[in-house]
């Protein structure tokens, strides 16, 4: 951690060839990034696996889901594979959860919104920190139900952080404040946004007596870096389109956008027309999402829009050209690749917090 308290995390899709991605992790390693994080989705490499063959090749990066679904997954197998991965990595383990992806669970007939999902969220963790805490669990809820339940697969660490990840508030944001290790908030970029969810998790953590200041307040963000700062915007804007569709209206509306003047660029990538999709983000939509330009650029916004409404962690979802290639097969130069981006933050972006 940087000398304000700002931490600089990775967060990868694991979906390069996975000999690439260890060394990724590596390298994040080495260069003192704080934690590596990736995507819990049936549409991705298997992260626990990725994270197991990594562990023996890092040192101080700590790794978890970002974020798991409990959608789909149990809570308490997600517990079971936690645990392990912490054994594995010596006590550095971590996880993020919610309710999970929109779109992957409505291609598996879920429904978000019939689930109660900040009610499954709130008995989610219940669950999950009994079971990491105490090994076993007697539990009879609303949708969770136990008896006798146990498990070998215990942690190294006293008390493993999990944390909720969020996008549209507010109440989720008070519950992480309430009771979890802290809140990951995904695809925001404006100082309003994040003083809203400065706000949200201050107000929770003062209803139980705690401090919010010493919770986890993190700023998960698609991020590219590069000398040739128009090169990385147009790399952001390949990629700004794809997640839209997963903004809630609330969270686009703290960035001054609409919802409905979006809808194009939804239907197209349901078309399957890519490129009309890029087409239609514009550079201003993709600036006001995205988080790119030259790393003294990159710097100026992360202390401007974000660390100065009170976020204490950078979690960056580096885009580099092999990840454009692969979602939309244009090809983009002037960009560096993942490791190169991670060295660039390194050296010139993490120092403007030292």
């Amino acid at each position: 951690m940087n000398g304000n308290g700002l931490r600089f995390s990775y967060v990868m899709l694991p979906d390069y060839p996975l000999a690439d991605s260890i060394e990724m992790i590596k390298t994040a390693d080495e260069l003192g990034f704080y934690g590596c994080y990736a995507a819990d989705e049936t549409w991705h490499k298997d992260l626990w696996l990725l994270f197991a063959a990594a562990a023996d090749k890092t040192t101080n990066i700590r790794f978890g889901p970002s974020l798991s679904p409990i959608g789909l997954r149990e809570p308490t197998l997600i517990v079971q594979a936690l645990a392990t991965l912490d054994e594995l990595t010596n006590g550095r383990a971590e996880c993020v959860f919610s309710i999970g992806n929109f779109g992957l669970l409505a291609q598996y007939g879920i429904d978000w919104a019939k689930v109660k999902p900040l009610s499954r969220v709130r008995e989610a963790h219940e669950v999950m920190r009994t079971f990491l805490d105490q090994g076993t669990i007697d539990y009879d809820g609303e949708f969770y139900n136990y008896s006798g339940l146990f498990t070998f697969a215990r942690p190294v660490q006293e008390h493993v952080p999990l944390l909720v990840g969020a996008m549209r508030g507010p109440k989720s944001f008070q519950f992480a404040g309430e009771a979890s290790d802290g809140v990951h908030h995904a695809l925001s970029y404006s100082r309003e946004a994040y003083d809203y969810l400065v706000e949200n998790v201050r107000a929770g953590a003062e209803k139980a007596g705690r401090d919010w200041k010493e919770l986890d307040i993190g700023a998960w963000c698609v991020c590219v870096v590069s000398p040739d700062g128009d090169a990385a915007r147009e790399a952001a804007r390949s990629m700004v389109g794809f997640y839209i569709s997963s903004m809630p209206r609330e969270q686009l509306a703290r960035h001054g956008l609409d919802a409905d003047e979006l809808q194009p660029i939804v239907e197209a990538l349901g078309r399957g027309a890519i490129d009309e999709a890029i087409e239609l983000t514009s550079a201003d939509v993709a600036a006001r999402l995205s988080l790119a330009g030259t790393p003294g650029e990159v710097a100026a916004k992360i202390r401007d829009d974000i660390a100065g409404a009170g976020v204490n962690h950078m979690i960056l979802a580096i885009t580099d050209p092999a990840m454009v290639k692969a979602f939309t097969t244009r090809d983009l130069e002037g960009v560096p690749d993942v490791r190169g981006q991670l060295k660039l933050i390194h050296d010139e972006v993490m120092p403007a917090f030292a």
